[in-house]
């Protein structure tokens, strides 16, 4: 049966009342409408899936085209031109460019090599909590979420430290921008900044090379089959926005998460070792990237009972999915004990495009909760009656809050 209507625009998922809490309106889309149009604000066509199969079908459906190049002309008017030169990379290409450029870059992100990175992530997470104060307010998400990550991944691409405040500032600057006129301006001048100090910062890995993953992807260009000078400019940049907005995030939604189920924290507390499962709850629960990453149709595209037309835009959400109560008995309940088959979350995506940093993220976050919780147990939300605040987007890709203020050791 193809759905016709038009049950959610792309306006009511940037109110305040979805932000905060957009899952009673997932819920209604998956029951009613699970694969629908929809309009967003910049003008194309696109449709919304939300159902956990459907979703995970999608994700693989070759089809389903990453190819930007193919959709240039949707791809101008929802981007801007200035974003072409970023995104030469895996994440907007199909096999076999992709199978190529990934395989380039995906054995410095094996669990073996990400976990060899553990006693250096852990002196991170330390520095961070020392420098916090711990009897008065703290807002978590400057001080400690974003930092973590961001400094994981500029220390993997050999970012030198006093540049890596003017990297956060514009990738926030392109990550968080709307369809206004001064809104493409802004993103317009952060992606061509962007774009020019990694290309002066490639110039000094290839000049000077050293023990990080840049200077050893300037080594690799030189061979057959290497990247392109726009590849690989377009790759570190992918590397970096990728590998610290979406676990940033992911940190500070799962530490709210867990203040506020008190008793799925304390098993936590009572037993470290469930920290590897509590992650993968957290994602599934409520994760940090709320759409899959842009997509369109090749051909017409049959999802779900509905047709998808040729040449329209897919957004796919992970956020629906992993509450689908067709795929996840009581999804709406936090259970930091699920496991395996329990939960077979899409939350690091599915198929060829699955997240590369995936090992990373978990690792990250998993050293951040049991640091945090295990060096202050009593950590407690500055303000208990307090809403969350949660980021206003321009479309759904990120879900994450926009401050976490607690206090790490309140006083009895």
């Amino acid at each position: 049966m193809t759905t016709t209507r038009d049950p959610v625009t792309s306006a009511e998922q940037c109110t305040a009342e979805f932000r905060r809490n957009p899952h009673p309106v997932y819920a209604s889309l998956r029951d009613t409408a699970p694969v629908c149009p929809m309009t967003p604000p910049h003008g194309v066509e696109t449709y919304l899936i939300t159902r956990y199969e459907d979703a995970r079908a999608a994700l693989s459906d070759s089809r389903l085209s990453k190819d930007m190049y193919g959709a240039m002309d949707a791809y101008r008017r929802i981007f801007g031109d200035s974003s072409v030169s970023l995104d030469d990379n895996m994440l907007n290409a199909d096999a076999p460019k992709h199978t190529r450029l990934r395989k380039l870059v995906n054995s410095e992100f094996t669990p073996r090599r990400v976990e060899a990175l553990r006693t250096s992530i852990q002196d991170i997470v330390d520095q961070l909590l020392d420098a916090c104060p711990t009897r008065e307010p703290v807002d978590l998400l400057p001080t400690f979420a974003f930092p973590l990550p961001i400094t994981v991944i500029c220390e993997l691409l050999g970012v030198p430290t006093e540049e890596r405040a003017d990297m956060h500032r514009l990738s926030t600057t392109v990550a968080q921008t709307g369809f206004s006129k001064e809104s493409k301006q802004a993103q317009q001048k952060a992606e061509e900044d962007l774009h020019a100090y990694f290309t002066r910062l490639i110039a000094r890995k290839r000049e000077h090379p050293g023990e990080d993953l840049l200077s050893a992807l300037t080594v690799v260009q030189d061979n057959d089959g290497g990247l392109t000078e726009n590849e690989l400019v377009s790759t570190a940049f992918l590397l970096m926005f990728a590998g610290h907005k979406t676990t940033a995030y992911l940190i500070g939604n799962a530490v709210h998460h867990l203040l506020v189920n008190p008793a799925q924290l304390r098993a936590v507390q009572e037993d470290p070792e469930l920290v590897g499962r509590a992650v993968e709850e957290l994602l599934r629960y409520d994760g940090s990237v709320e759409s899959a990453t842009f997509r369109y149709a090749a051909e017409d595209v049959e999802i779900g009972g509905t047709n998808i037309p040729k040449g329209a835009l897919v957004q796919i959400s992970l956020l629906s999915a992993n509450r689908d109560p067709r795929k996840f008995e009581s999804p709406d309940v936090l259970d930091v004990t699920r496991q395996g088959a329990q939960n077979a979350h899409l939350g690091f995506g599915h198929g060829s495009h699955y997240c590369l940093g995936a090992p990373l993220a978990r690792l990250e976050t998993q050293l951040a909760l049991t640091s945090l919780f295990s060096r202050f147990p009593r950590v407690a939300p500055a303000d208990p009656a307090a809403e969350a605040k949660w980021m206003e987007v321009p479309f759904p890709a990120f879900r994450g809050l926009a401050e976490l203020p607690v206090v790490l050791d309140p006083e009895r």
